[in-house]
């Protein structure tokens, strides 16, 4: 079923997994709001600055930052309500998953083009 994937960490490089995350979602039928301060857009889709900025239903937000720059979003996150985080190699934090998970959030530790491409997302 199509879900609303927040990536935080979105990037216009074709040679990162977060570019390649984007694309995958969008084959897999998931419409994608991109997270990135830096950036105003990719790829002709608005860059939003904060996860508090996406005004819909966020199903899963999908990490492609190192956890110190997560700690900046964690709070917004669990504001938002996702039904799940996912923790990409790298951005793995034992108290960050600890603060979604008290919340009710579902957190995966794993690859989000791997889930993708395995039918597991």
């Amino acid at each position: 079923m199509p879900e609303i994937v927040a990536i935080i960490g979105a990037s216009e490089k074709k040679d990162r997994f977060a570019y390649r995350a984007m694309v995958s979602l969008r084959e897999h039928g998931h419409e994608v709001r991109l997270v990135n301060p830096f950036k105003q857009s990719i790829e002709g889709q608005p860059c939003f600055k904060a996860v508090s900025d996406i005004k819909e239903k966020i199903d899963t937000v999908t990490l492609y930052v190192n956890p110190k720059r997560f700690r900046d979003h964690v709070e917004e996150v669990i504001q938002a309500r996702p039904e799940r985080v996912i923790m990409n190699p790298g951005t793995e934090d034992d108290e960050m998953e600890a603060m979604l998970e008290a919340t009710g959030i579902e957190v995966s530790r794993g690859c989000t083009l791997v889930m993708l491409s395995t039918g597991h997302f």
